[in-house]
């Protein structure tokens, strides 16, 4: 079973994943994936991700084979992405595969032997990221019904927004979008009479969650200073905060550039370290799923 994309979800399987998930967070002796072995293949730069797979992976029992750099492997001697899918296939039950292409995942998967778990590929999706992400408001609301939901940042080029836009849609919820003109989220993921805006304060007060994305820069062709402009003017301040429901969670699936000042962090509604934790567990959620029944049952 490979995991390519969040369209592959319908709501029996996000219930099946946040139940394994919870699992998890509860049991600290699994080690249903003993004797088996993750590649981690990432093309891109990767903290989170990479570590959380990696870390999942062994909590699991299992091991793991980094390669966090392919500079240094065999990729730098021009190597295609389906030869070296077809080489770590022969080392490894499971590929976490992170790319910058759009598509790259599923080129892998149509030669791998072993499952392939998209980490992420270009400005496409990341849907370990959606889960974990769904996830993190159903823990910290209880629900993920009846929501008002609030996307702000670089939607133009930001994965996890698209991805989560796509599970929200198999629930009662209401999306909001927050960015310059310049990065607005594609059409296609738009509803009829949903917020398009440039100002957090429009939506922020009636918002249960709000989920904010730093400015991709590495995917933008703009001059640097009109860059470094629109990461200036995308940030949630104590001013948002103090208008925002008191129990309204904040959220970035991180590196943060600024969007979120170090002085939020003691506020109780930020939630994005939390975020962190429980991607730990979805992801070990997410393995033991694509190992197989074994593994899952």
């Amino acid at each position: 079973m490979h995991l390519l994309s969040v369209d592959q979800f319908g709501k029996d399987d996000l219930e099946e994943y946040c139940a394994r998930a919870n699992y998890h967070r509860q049991s600290r002796q699994d080690t249903s994936a003993s004797g088996k072995i993750l590649a981690n293949l990432f093309y891109e730069p990767s903290t989170r991700t990479s570590s959380s797979f990696y870390s999942a992976m062994v909590r699991l029992g299992g091991h793991v084979i980094p390669i966090n750099e392919v500079d240094y492997s065999s990729v730098a001697k021009g190597e295609t992405l389906e030869d070296t899918i077809r080489t770590m296939a022969c080392y490894a039950d499971v590929i976490v595969l992170r790319h910058g292409e759009v598509g790259a995942a599923a080129r892998a998967a149509l030669v791998s032997q072993v499952p392939i778990i998209n980490g992420g590929d270009g400005v496409g999706e990341h849907p370990t990221q959606a889960l974990l992400d769904l996830y993190t408001i159903r823990q910290e609301l209880g629900t993920t019904d009846g929501l008002h939901v609030v996307m702000m940042g670089d939607l133009l080029h930001g994965r996890t927004v698209k991805s989560l836009a796509k599970l929200l849609r198999l629930y009662d919820v209401r999306i909001s979008w927050v960015s310059p003109d310049q990065l607005r989220i594609p059409e296609e993921f738009v509803r009829h009479g949903e917020t398009e805006t440039d100002d957090l304060f429009e939506v922020i007060m009636e918002a249960d969650v709000v989920y904010v994305t730093r400015v991709q820069k590495e995917r933008m062709i703009t001059s640097y200073d009109a860059r470094e402009q629109l990461t200036m003017n995308y940030s949630v301040t104590a001013t948002h905060m103090a208008v925002a429901k008191p129990d309204m969670v904040l959220m970035h699936p991180l590196p943060r550039v600024g969007e979120i000042p170090t002085s939020l962090d003691s506020d109780p509604r930020a939630a994005y370290f939390r975020q962190m934790s429980y991607g730990l567990f979805m992801r070990m959620a997410v393995l033991a799923k694509v190992l197989g029944p074994k593994t899952w049952g």
